[in-house]
């Protein structure tokens, strides 16, 4: 299976300031949550599959993973960089290149137009399925059949409109301090 990995801001989607404003136009003094990881992410390509995917990982980690490390801060985004094995001083040239707004843009455009997407993660097969489902880092015993479970009901289980768990009590278990 190959994965795509697409640009999606859910710092544009949750915006207050209206469906004019874009993120990934602002000036760069703006302090955005998301889109310098963005650029990061569209960078790491040039140095290879392998680093990009190992890199990809590690932002998701530390953003999610429990550290909830700043990946709008462009120093965090060159430790993550260095730790990974990428050049960190040739990500940060590559990510000044003005075509990756361009690619961020486009592919968040197409994501909400298109697709109807509205948030992450959201789940796109060949088939047209799609679908977002809202999930925890499981234990990494479970990794496969969580992404197996993932492609029979998103993928493949088409008539699954939505499925919601009642809170409390859930997410209560599913962390692994728990």
């Amino acid at each position: 299976m190959e994965i795509r990995w697409k640009n999606f801001s859910l710092e544009q989607v949750n915006s207050k300031n209206g469906p004019e404003w874009k993120a990934w136009d602002e000036h760069q003094d703006f302090q955005s949550r998301g889109i310098p990881a963005l650029k990061a992410g569209l960078a790491a390509r040039n140095q290879g599959q392998e680093l990009f995917d190992k890199f990809h990982m590690a932002v998701l980690f530390a953003r999610h993973g429990g550290e909830r490390r700043n990946i709008g801060d462009v120093d965090v985004l060159m430790d993550i960089a260095s730790a990974c094995g990428l050049n960190a001083e040739q990500l940060k040239d590559d990510m000044s290149d003005p075509a990756l707004v361009n690619v961020i843009a486009e592919d968040h455009t197409t994501a909400v137009e298109e697709k109807g997407i509205f948030g992450t993660p959201t789940f796109v097969f060949d088939n047209g399925a799609s679908g977002y489902l809202k999930i925890f880092i499981p234990p990494e015993a479970d990794d496969l059949s969580l992404f197996d479970s993932v492609i029979k009901i998103v993928g493949d289980a088409l008539y699954f409109g939505e499925l919601k768990r009642p809170q409390p009590p859930w997410p209560k278990g599913v962390f692994r301090s728990e």
